[in-house]
């Protein structure tokens, strides 16, 4: 039995050290190279000189670096909630569906999932873009003066927030439709037997039983909108970039266009600390929320 379990252990040491050796080479081993990169004033390739938290203090008199956490502040209130509404939404109205018109439907509303953030932006700039884009003609013709969405401050964060909705919907989507599709139909036949109409069985068993998803998916949409970059970098081009800058975009600017490693890597470490600390305290707060709805 010792050997058998000894050749056991060995059979699963071979198996998981491969994930081991990669998760430590490219996560473990540069997160702790980006720590100790923070404490020194390093350019972006190559050693620097220890400066301790010269880093740490200087952004908090960062404006920029206030400007940048707030403006991705702002983005993650105008997507994670109203994302994950319109996917519960979506979730619920395709669950009615069956058959063909079920798969097509479901098909079109994940296909935007899937699309490179090269073509999301080439496609929104199509429609939104101030020259010529689609829905300025449709302004034009109702006689409404024109909109430079993506040139504004005041509708540059809706408007990727828009274009960010409608293209990681999906995957919110499909989650909650797994959920649904997991609660049990003999539940729904015995609230029709008491005559509960839709929006009191929505209220008392498909958004209960719901909760556990909801609580997955407002977690990741968090900590994938508080890492925001693509989006906003792409379609603040010819616009007011420093306006509208989010923290991993600085993060960029601070690295690769000044060459300042050192700080960089403190934004960063900002950064992860902030996405740790939210991403907890939300996860415990809908932990709650949701044991209180249990009861």
């Amino acid at each position: 039995m010792i050997r058998n379990l000894a050749k056991e252990n060995l059979i699963a040491l071979v198996f998981v050290a491969p994930f081991v050796a990669l998760f430590g080479l490219l996560f473990i081993y540069p997160t702790i190279a980006m720590f100790i990169t923070s404490f020194t004033d390093a350019p972006l390739i190559g050693a620097g000189k220890w400066v301790g938290i010269a880093n740490y203090v200087r952004l908090a008199s960062d404006a920029k670096f206030g400007l940048a956490l707030w403006n991705t502040g702002y983005f993650v209130l105008l997507s994670v909630i109203p994302g994950t509404f319109v996917a519960l939404l979506v979730a619920v109205g395709v669950s009615r569906l069956s058959g063909w018109t079920q798969a097509i439907v479901l098909a079109l509303f994940f296909l935007p999932y899937i699309l490179p953030v090269s073509v999301v932006y080439r496609l929104w700039d199509w429609v939104l873009n101030f020259q010529f884009g689609l829905a300025m003609h449709v302004l034009d013709a109702l006689w409404i003066p024109r909109v430079p969405v993506f040139k504004t401050i005041t509708w540059f964060m809706p408007a990727v927030a828009v274009v960010t909705i409608w293209w990681t919907a999906g995957f919110s989507f499909l989650l909650f439709l797994a959920g649904l599709r997991a609660i049990p139909p003999e539940i729904y036949e015995a609230a029709a037997l008491d005559n509960s109409n839709g929006w009191t069985t929505f209220r008392k068993i498909t958004w209960p039983l719901l909760w556990p998803v909801t609580a997955l998916v407002l977690t990741i949409q968090l900590i994938l909108q508080l890492k925001i970059f693509d989006q906003v970098y792409l379609f603040s081009v010819g616009g007011r970039p420093n306006d509208t800058m989010v923290m991993v975009q600085y993060i960029y600017v601070k690295a690769l266009v000044n060459n300042q490693g050192g700080q960089a890597a403190a934004i960063a470490v900002s950064l992860f600390v902030i996405v740790i600390a939210i991403s907890v305290f939300q996860f415990l707060l809908l932990r709650l929320a949701g044991g209180d709805d249990s009861k």
